[in-house]
């Protein structure tokens, strides 16, 4: 799984657009009353508390253990589980078949190991169950990241390679099919993403991108977001805001009956 180091208190201060995007994802999953359902990479916790609010009996599990320390301070009544959805082996307290429903919001592009995490999330799920996802599809931040790969080439001589995951429909819906999971619909949409202020573009890079920025210099990290800037600001930048040009693939899936 791609990895990143988190600041939870930035996540939901600066970057709130990831739960708010979410929402609607809630709705199309339309939890019931008393079932199981799985919030796979369940970050700060907000969403998967919003299930649990109309009475299902949702665990959230995120690989980072910062994450999941911020969702448990939050939401203490609520299971949180420390867990990679692609690992070989998942933990015993999730046991095969046992959820109505799998959940994942703006998660599975951090997941590499693709096909191994919906294995896992197909075996997770009973026949009949649900499967409602959006995370980020082909072509996804593809400004963002290029403007700041560019930036750090030219002010380190090394430009890195990122360890996202965009797949397009066409990649993905054969994953779910070849591991028993119909799939239903699937968009895959735009949503230019309003950043917050004159440093919203910076801001996202020290996010979502912060084991490379703290491997820079100060004098170092400060060119970057310079050249990044400049670089981006006839394309991104309007009326004092950045807009991240985000894209995104929503999925919806059934569990093949045995």
């Amino acid at each position: 799984m791609a990895t990143n180091q988190w600041n939870t208190a930035l996540y939901d201060t600066r970057h709130g657009f990831v739960t708010k995007y979410g929402e609607d994802l809630v709705e199309l999953l339309a939890p019931q009353v008393g079932e199981r359902i799985l919030d796979v990479g369940c970050g700060t916790g907000h969403l998967t508390s919003q299930i649990s609010n109309v009475g299902a009996v949702v665990t959230g599990i995120d690989s980072s253990a910062e994450m999941i320390d911020a969702a448990r301070a939050a939401y203490p009544s609520l299971p949180w589980l420390q867990v990679d959805i692609s690992a070989d082996r998942l933990s015993a307290e999730l046991a095969p078949g046992s959820f109505d429903a799998i959940f994942s919001n703006a998660v599975l592009h951090w997941v590499n190991r693709a096909e191994e995490a919906v294995r896992n999330m197909a075996a997770l799920l009973k026949p009949g169950g649900r499967f409602v996802v959006e995370f980020g599809g082909k072509d996804n931040i593809r400004r963002v990241l290029t403007g700041l790969l560019d930036a750090m080439a030219e002010v380190t001589g090394q430009r890195p390679v990122h360890d996202w995951y965009y797949p397009s429909i066409g990649e993905y819906a054969p994953l779910l099919e070849r591991h028993g999971i119909e799939v239903q619909a699937a968009w895959l949409f735009d949503r230019p993403t309003k950043l917050e202020g004159e440093e919203g573009l910076r801001n996202w890079y020290r996010m979502f991108r912060r084991g490379w920025i703290e491997s820079l210099s100060p004098e170092q990290a400060e060119a970057v977001f310079a050249s990044a800037e400049a670089r981006l600001r006839g394309e991104l930048y309007r009326d004092g805001t950045w807009w991240a040009d985000y894209r995104r693939i929503r999925i919806v899936g059934v569990k093949a009956m045995a």
